[in-house]
């Protein structure tokens, strides 16, 4: 080879020697650097971005390999793989505890050709054993809260973190807002479970649970429940790895909970759900759900099936944020799909079933968080709806059963009205637009209420139940109630209309009565204000009235229809006999819980029979007097006239002293009751429908002149005694 040629080799090759050279001295400083020198520099810049102390107190290594998944020239490049051992990470000022969190070590892989294009992408990014304390105080500051120091320049830095892995943690909750205290535990499982297997163990869990809570009828509703797909999560290929438990209190109340998760949690890929199951006992209130989250990063998809179970649904409020009622013991299990975003999250809880006391229950709800408060809306329904479990609703259930369900007003043992205070702070908290229908009402004195319904709608502490309709008897009720739980007190109004009730649908298992053909209409009106049923009663004002045409009377009637005071004034008019009612009609003025008879007569084939005076639902005292005008010589089997003391809860009803019944009134002798009857004529024309109404001849006669000397219309005795 010619010395030219030679010289011209070395002009090409030695830039390549060069350059090589290069790489193999920077391979060399980099593999034997040591990094430990940057400690101080990172812990300054990181502390800095936190806005909270940082620092790196073990060493910081680095090993290099070649990545298997690239390809091309990449494949020949060594991945960094970098840790850094026992790192701690500051709380701020305000916190109880100095350290927010420490880790035994970070450990991760980084893409070095893309850091060429400003790109950092981390395949998986290792906890080893964290140790955090979150924390936050009366005032809503929370130590999770990063301030990340901000720029005015966009950076050109971008970060790609696929996910994220842990091993054994340890973690503690102290939350004034929630008055919560909580310590949680993470530690691996010995070996894999697969997903579904999870799946079938907790659904037969909280089958059992819910048995145990609401009984042997909501652990079949339960179960089969969890029959349909409809409910069933989406599956994962991922398998549980680590097991959790927490105990501590929150709301005041103990905690104990226990479950199960993957171990890789993946931030972007979304075919990657990561396995996510919990079993959840706060005092009497069980929540479990299993199921999968997707992509956290994004907080985009959570896809659970979801039990509750507990000894009443308002118990849930401190716990999931939803305004719920009063109910008996329940059970309820769903499909609950979510997309969560801060402020703005969309919750669907898709076809649940389960049982509230002795009642079905079932439909589909959503709940949004967005807009100025949270909002459920949806719809649901009941096949057959016992008429006892919609007593806690307005606090009429037993003590027993109102301390069961954790409420703290006790029923007075001399009072009727419920005392229970509705929770309106809880109505301000958010908003409702919810459609309830039941096919069946099941009443134990076979009472035949059938298909109520009602949309309840709740907008900014306001509450309405706009239409509440359910068929009785043959007939319909159709009635709006609308409170105002956004001032103190609160107020109410409620209008009500029934017609067309048949008597003889009214008590199916009275015999006399199945020979009627008589109906019931009426209308209310009252408006009132205060927080419980028992204030709503007693500062109402308005009026009531009722229309009966062609049905029987008895004492063994008045039982049925749990009628104690009617049952002592109908024995002690006629006896122990069934007595044929042609008319009877009441027009009731309510002046603050003062009930005022303004007409209350009701008019058989022995007498007509009058009552005046007033029911006080403020106090609960009853002040009446019935007067009953014979009807010829079927006097003699009729007693004095009444007078009714005492109060609802123990009514006294006694004879008046004085002279016995006045012969030959009939209804005529009403006459002077004009201006009432002429007010309940309404009613009369809802009922021409019906063959021989006699309620339209009786009112008629009421309207005419009397020609006959009325009874008193108050004869109150100072010293009544009992017969």
């Amino acid at each position: 080879m010619s010395w030219r040629s030679r010289r011209l080799m070395w002009f090409v090759y030695a830039p390549v020697a060069v350059v090589l050279l290069l790489i193999a001295a920077a391979v060399f400083m980099v593999a034997t650097f040591d990094w430990n020198r940057l400690k101080p520099t990172i812990n300054e810049r990181v502390s800095q971005t936190m806005g909270r102390p940082f620092v790196i107190q073990g060493d910081i290594t680095v090993s290099w390999a070649r990545e298997p998944g690239e390809g091309g020239l990449a494949a020949w490049v060594p991945w960094p793989t970098l840790q850094a051992r026992d790192i701690v990470i500051g709380n701020p000022d305000w916190a109880k505890q100095l350290q927010f969190a420490q880790l035994d070590a970070v450990r991760f892989r980084l893409a070095p050709l893309r850091l060429l294009f400003h790109h950092v992408e981390i395949p998986t990014l290792y906890v080893v054993r964290p140790r955090i304390d979150l924390e936050r105080d009366a005032q809503g500051r929370a130590t999770w809260d990063f301030t990340f120091g901000k720029s005015d320049q966009p950076s050109s830095w971008t970060l790609d973190l696929h996910a994220v892995g842990f091993d054994h943690s340890e973690i503690t909750f102290d939350d004034a807002v929630n008055k919560a205290n909580l310590k949680i535990t993470v530690e691996p499982l010995q070996q894999a479970i697969p997903y579904d297997q999870i799946v079938a163990q907790q659904s037969a869990d909280a089958a059992e649970q819910a048995g145990k809570t609401a009984g042997a009828g909501a652990r079949q509703a339960v179960a089969k429940a969890n029959a349909k797909d409809e409910s069933r999560p989406g599956s994962t290929r991922a398998a549980y790895q680590f097991a959790w438990q927490a105990e501590g209190r929150y709301q005041g109340e103990p905690v104990k909970g226990t479950g199960k998760t993957g171990g890789v949690l993946a931030l972007q890929q979304t075919d990657q759900p990561f396995p996510l199951q919990a079993n959840i006992h706060v005092d009497d209130s069980h929540i479990a759900f299993v199921g999968t989250f997707t992509d956290p990063l994004h907080l985009a998809a959570l896809d659970i099936r979801l039990w509750f179970s507990g000894a009443s649904m308002a118990k849930l409020y401190p716990l999931i944020g939803v305004t719920l009622p009063d109910t008996p013991p329940f059970a309820t299990q769903g499909h609950l799909t979510a997309n969560l975003k801060r402020g703005d999250s969309h919750f669907s809880y898709e076809n649940f079933r389960g049982r509230v006391g002795g009642s079905d229950i079932g439909g589909n709800v959503t709940f949004d968080t967005g807009g100025p408060r949270p909002k459920l809306s949806g719809e649901v329904k009941s096949q057959v709806l016992r008429f006892a479990d919609l007593a806690p609703l307005i606090g009429a259930d037993s003590n027993a059963e109102k301390q069961r369900r954790g409420d703290a007003t006790p029923q007075p043992s001399d009072k009727v009205l419920p005392v229970e205070p509705f929770r309106t702070d809880r109505w301000r908290a958010m908003d409702a637009d919810v459609t309830f229908s039941a096919g069946h009402i099941v009443r134990d004195a076979a009472l035949p209420i059938d298909a109520l319904s009602t949309h309840v709608i709740m907008d900014n502490g306001v509450l309405r139940l706009d239409p509440l309709s359910f068929d009785l008897a043959g007939g319909k009720v159709n009635s709006n109630l609308r409170l105002d739980g956004s001032r103190t007190p609160m107020q109410g109004n409620i209008r009500l209309g029934a017609r067309h009730l048949k008597l003889k649908q009214l008590f199916p298992k009275f015999d006399p009565m199945q020979t009627s053909f008589g109906e019931i209409n009426g209308d209310a009106a009252l408006d009132a204000r205060g927080n419980s049923v028992s204030e709503l009663l007693g500062t109402s004002s308005g009026e009531v009235k009722l229309l009966m045409n062609d049905g029987a009377i008895s004492k063994a009637l008045l039982e049925t229809a749990g009628l104690n005071v009617g049952n002592i004034i109908i024995s002690k008019l006629f006896g122990d006999k069934t007595v044929k009612i042609n008319c009877a009609a009441s027009d009731l003025a309510a002046t603050n819980g003062l009930f005022q008879t303004r007409l209350f007569v009701f008019d058989t084939e022995d007498a007509t029979v009058r009552i005046d005076g007033t029911v006080n639902f403020a106090n609960e005292k009853l002040d009446l007097d019935v007067h009953p005008n014979s009807k010829g010589l079927r006097v003699l089997s009729l007693r004095s006239p009444l007078y009714v003391k005492g109060t609802l809860k123990n009514p006294d009803v006694g004879v008046q002293p004085g002279p016995l019944i006045l012969r030959g009134g009939g209804a005529v002798a009403l006459g002077v009751l004009a201006a009432p009857v002429a007010a309940l004529l309404p009613l009369v024309v809802a009922s021409k429908g019906e063959p021989d109404n006699t309620c339209i001849t009786v009112l008629e006669q009421m309207r005419s002149p009397s020609k006959a000397t009325p009874p008193s219309t108050r004869n109150p005795p100072k010293t009544a005694q009992k017969h």
